[in-house]
């Protein structure tokens, strides 16, 4: 994303030196600092530099890391699924659980993965090495350090981290509404759709969102400011391409130094935060296909999100979607808050998910379609992931199945067997 910023402290032009002014703590005075090139699509694309303390490449040890259950198997026989996330972690789960090791894989494909965690500990520092990451916040709020500065969180966010960028989250604790993170994990990048943004990158006047609504990073933000000594030990966790199940491996990197060590930084590559209360919805006076609701997008995957909104005002207008064929796509919805018109009478509720498969016609649950009629404003709030490849069920997602959703257009017909 084409969005130029500039961060602490760098020098006046590129690859050229950068040394520690005179009241520098660490390193020592007149030292230089060591410049790192983040940078996408091999040079190709946008990216950042960033001025370090000590040489970023330094490792004191390395060990494997089980990043956990990634094995998945195919949504066979071809079924439209009900899974009830909220039913993945209990109370004493939550206090030892963390958001990076304690992620649980609902579904995945070979180019983006879905997962779900309710940490309330502390997570270890984090770097995923296979692709970026957007990551909705359902509920509560915490804090994400990173390299490029800190990033207060809260309910509505989505924190776009982008590949191989050295972070970790802190929940804040709380007692009415642990922190709860909808993570997609893509083996690509996530940006906006191009169609928002002009041929440098400027988002345009037809985009729901722009510049204004992003919060950027705060910092620069260094091992002193969190407490911690600039050359204490540290592990770092990295999520890496492998043999193991997805093609997932991962791998503890111990640097002989904390990672935050970056004086300044500057560049179009950062992570960032939208909050979904700023997207500004698109409505018809017929209904809206879900393009109209897009927030993001991937390699063979996007995200939209359904937010509350004055809906269509045709005089004779059907609001609810219209049946349709997910020919070239699977589509899963994340039911957040609200009552979701077109699914009422199904079982779905808040922490929801319902995955609709290509190959299977879907819409509204029976009645629906006909109580929409004269209703003027939806007051949901849903995130949708569109994949253009089959989606599998992970153990997360076959845990929490409810299993009888695929009856839930039969009223009246005999009831769906699976076998």
């Amino acid at each position: 994303m084409a969005h130029y910023q500039a961060m602490g402290s760098i020098p006046p032009k590129r690859h050229t030196q950068h040394r520690v002014p005179a009241k520098g703590r660490t390193p020592r005075q007149g030292d230089l600092f060591y410049e790192e090139l983040m940078g996408e699509e091999g040079f190709g694309s946008d990216s950042s530099l960033l001025y370090h303390r000590y040489i970023p490449s330094t490792i004191s040890g390395a060990r494997e890391w089980a990043v956990g259950d990634m094995t998945t198997v195919p949504n066979q026989p071809l079924l439209p699924r009900h899974l009830k996330l909220h039913d993945l972690f209990s109370d004493k789960d939550i206090r030892s659980t963390d958001a990076v090791t304690g992620r649980r894989l609902v579904m995945g494909n070979g180019d983006v993965r879905i997962l779900y965690v309710v940490p309330g500990a502390d997570s270890p520092w984090y770097r995923n090495a296979i692709g970026d990451e957007c990551v909705y916040v359902e509920r509560g709020s915490g804090r994400v350090e990173t390299v490029f500065g800190s990033l207060e969180v809260g309910e509505g966010d989505y924190v776009i981290i982008p590949r191989a960028t050295t972070h970790r989250w802190l929940p804040k604790r709380s007692r009415k509404e642990p922190l709860r993170l909808y993570v997609v994990e893509a083996n690509s990048h996530i940006a906006p759709p191009k169609r928002y943004l002009s041929r440098y990158g400027q988002f345009l006047e037809h985009s729901p969102y722009c510049e204004r609504d992003l919060r950027l990073p705060v910092g620069p933000l260094l091992a002193e400011d969190v407490g911690a000594e600039p050359d204490e030990p540290t592990n770092v966790y990295i999520k890496h391409r492998g043999t193991g199940p997805g093609g997932i491996a991962g791998t503890i990197h111990t640097m002989p130094f904390h990672p935050l060590d970056v004086v300044g930084w500057d560049g179009c590559l950062y992570p960032y935060v939208f909050n979904v209360s700023d997207y500004e919805p698109i409505t018809g006076r017929v209904h809206q296909p879900p393009p109209a609701h897009q927030v993001f997008e991937g390699f063979n995957f996007v995200i939209c999100n359904f937010v509350p909104r004055k809906v269509d005002y045709h005089p004779l207008a059907i609001p609810v979607p219209y049946y349709h064929s997910n020919v070239d796509s699977d589509e899963v919805m994340f039911y957040v808050d609200g009552d979701y018109e077109a699914r009422k009478g199904s079982g779905i509720g808040k922490g929801s998910i319902s995955l609709h498969p290509g190959g299977h016609s879907h819409g509204p649950q029976p009645g629906a379609y006909e109580n929409s009629v004269g209703v003027e404003r939806f007051d949901e709030l849903a995130v949708m992931v569109d994949t253009f490849r089959p989606l599998e069920l992970g153990e997360a997602g076959r845990a929490v199945d409810d299993g009888i959703y695929a009856a839930s257009w039969s009223r009246g017909w005999p009831e769906v067997e699976e076998g």
